[in-house]
């Protein structure tokens, strides 16, 4: 029942309580099954944290049982959902916050990421963040703040650009630096996805795409438009006019999303001076070593730099 994948990346990353979870979660998965009166109806997938189980409720209705594995930056998807109400993502049926289990609205497993079309997917991503971004619910004053990071945001960079052997232009940090106190510390009061990029995008049968996996954090929508463009990059790499595909994604998704562009560009600057940083120290999913890794940074360097202007 459990992916080996799933198993494998669980226990790397959360070690010995990852393997405990691990082998709780077929039982797990069953209580809830009763629980919420759901049968089987498909193969189990996965996410990066998340398993997934298509299912039918009693009524017919296809539906996914989704178990996370508990961590604080899965504890608000169910409010995000909530609160959207199947407005731009998937509808939220049921929902067990002890035990981090969804009972979610089925979409399809083809993702917004898979499209060729690069600038359609740049406009379908900021005409759902658009969506997405409501007042934040006054009833639900818990909800993560994204100015409340401003401060570790600054405190990171200055500590990674200080120890960190890099080639980053001192003026690069600082226009980073510069949006975290310029935007980071006050933030509009709307609650947005978080982690808005092609994969956490699906194709679906009510509407055409719907979004899922957020994060639900209080802040500016354009913090989503360097979300975006930071899981663009590989596909940015092979672009015969770098600058120029860089900045018509900022163009396109903040026309999209009806964003001042400014934003857009510096939020997005500031994500590429984190993800050069990060990935010195920890690698990236897709790259934890070796050439690929090596280029995936010197690319993040580069984004960091065209971003800049």
């Amino acid at each position: 029942m459990i992916p080996d994948t799933f198993r494998r990346t669980t226990v790397d990353r959360e070690g010995a309580p990852g393997a405990e979870w691990i082998d709780r979660l077929p039982g797990l998965v069953q209580e809830l099954l009763e629980r919420w009166g759901c049968a089987p109806d498909g193969p189990v997938t996965h996410g990066g944290v998340g398993l997934i189980l298509p299912v039918r409720q009693p009524d017919g209705r296809a539906a996914v049982l989704k178990v996370s594995y508990p961590h604080p930056g899965n504890v608000h998807e169910p409010d995000a959902f909530a609160v959207w109400a199947g407005e731009g993502a998937v509808r939220l049926y049921e929902r067990d916050d002890e035990r981090f289990a969804l009972l979610l609205e089925r979409a399809h497993t083809s993702t917004l990421a898979e499209l060729a079309d690069g600038d359609q997917v740049v406009a379908v991503a900021g005409q759902l963040g658009r969506r997405l971004a409501v007042p934040a619910p006054p009833g639900l004053p818990h909800l993560p703040r994204l100015s409340d990071q401003a401060d570790a945001w600054e405190t990171q960079l200055r500590t990674d650009a200080a120890e960190l052997a890099h080639p980053l232009p001192a003026p690069v940090v600082d226009a980073a630096l510069a949006t975290v106190r310029e935007l980071g510390r006050r933030q509009p009061d709307l609650l947005v996805h978080g982690d808005l990029h092609g994969r956490n995008i699906l194709r679906a049968d009510r509407e055409p795409w719907l979004a899922v996996d957020p994060k639900g954090y209080v802040g500016d929508p354009a913090y989503d438009g360097g979300t975006l463009l930071k899981s663009r990059a590989l596909a940015l790499i092979g672009a015969p006019d770098l600058r120029r595909a860089v900045h018509r994604a900022v163009d396109v998704f903040a026309e999209a999303a009806e964003l001042e562009r400014e934003r857009v560009r510096r939020w997005a600057q500031l994500h590429a001076v984190q993800a050069a940083f990060w990935g010195r120290q920890h690698g990236f999913r897709v790259a934890r070593g070796g050439e690929q890794l090596t280029a995936i940074v010197r690319f993040a360097d580069h984004l960091a730099e065209l971003l800049c202007h």
